[in-house]
């Protein structure tokens, strides 16, 4: 990835970012693999024509700033601090054979039997227990220590919410109370059967790549919008064609030939605003990209 600097930012914080964004061949880490297969395949494979400011990275700065500082601390007994991981996959899968998943974990408790994990966020996560990556990412970290010949069998999450709000913490009652939130996590004998795909599909063309999911892609619901001919404002939104076409019937009634439903596709807004290889991606050039083409 090129990193630009459109601000002229201190060097050392272009040299902080850039350290983030070195793949090693047939290495994936701990937190590449919970983006979509697509995604990581195109940002591999597209890696040098990527452009991504770092005035656009500040809030990974910020996460990678409240890491060095804890790097500092002193741990207890029984406890490893930013442990690096590696894992030879080919013990597990022999179509893997040559590839290593490799993390980095915050804090490892061995006397616990729990992987602790310091994040920063954004309020609205918390209010929306938005925490699936999160566990994800530590149930990764945990099955690699298992494979050092460790029993991890939990996990906590404690976040720093960048953006909270003391009167709202006052006022809303689903608001976060504290500026730190703690998530916990609790872990079986789950399998882990994610990686294999990244070898599957590591030499396939980019428009055989899985599509991203609806979730993945951020994609908005699909609206129906009933409305005067004439206007561009809905008289209502509908969530499905059904309610739409009831309402437009009763309209009829009084209003013959004067209104129609508009169907207002859901977008993509991962894909629009946030995905960093979108312009490689066969779905996005066809769908946002193919009027500019034409102009």
């Amino acid at each position: 990835m090129k990193i630009t600097n459109k601000l002229k930012l201190p060097k050392q914080l272009v040299e902080l970012v850039n350290s983030n964004y070195k793949p090693t061949p047939h290495q994936y880490s701990c937190t590449t693999i919970l983006k979509p297969t697509r995604q990581i395949i195109l940002e591999r494979r597209y890696g040098n024509q990527i452009e991504q400011d770092v005035s656009d990275m500040c809030w990974m700065i910020f996460g990678i700033a409240v890491h060095s500082v804890i790097e500092n601390s002193q741990e207890d007994n029984g406890q490893f601090k930013e442990e690096k991981l590696k894992v030879d996959l080919g013990k597990y899968w022999e179509e893997l054979k040559g590839y290593y998943l490799s993390g980095r974990s915050d804090m490892i408790d061995l006397i616990k039997k729990m992987i602790i994990d310091w994040k920063t966020c954004s309020a609205w996560k918390v209010i929306y227990k938005d925490f699936e990556d999160w566990r994800k990412e530590m149930l990764i970290y945990a099955w690699a220590v298992k494979d050092m010949g460790f029993d991890i069998d939990k996990a906590e999450a404690i976040a720093f919410i960048k953006d909270h709000n003391k009167t709202k913490s006052k006022t809303d009652s689903q608001y976060p109370k504290l500026p730190i939130w703690i998530e916990k996590f609790k872990f079986n004998k789950k399998s882990f059967k994610e990686i294999e795909q990244f070898k599957k599909y590591e030499n396939a063309p980019d428009e055989e790549l899985p599509m991203c999911t609806d979730e993945e892609r951020w994609k908005d619901s699909t609206k129906y919008a009933v409305k005067k001919k004439a206007n561009k404002t809905a008289s209502k939104l509908h969530d499905s064609l059904e309610e739409a076409e009831e309402h437009l019937k009763n309209l009829e009634v009084n209003y013959p030939n004067i209104y129609e439903i508009e169907v207002r596709e859901g977008t993509d807004k991962k894909c629009l605003e946030y995905c960093s290889c979108c312009e490689f991606c066969p779905y996005y050039k066809e769908k946002y990209m193919k009027g500019e083409e034409n102009d």
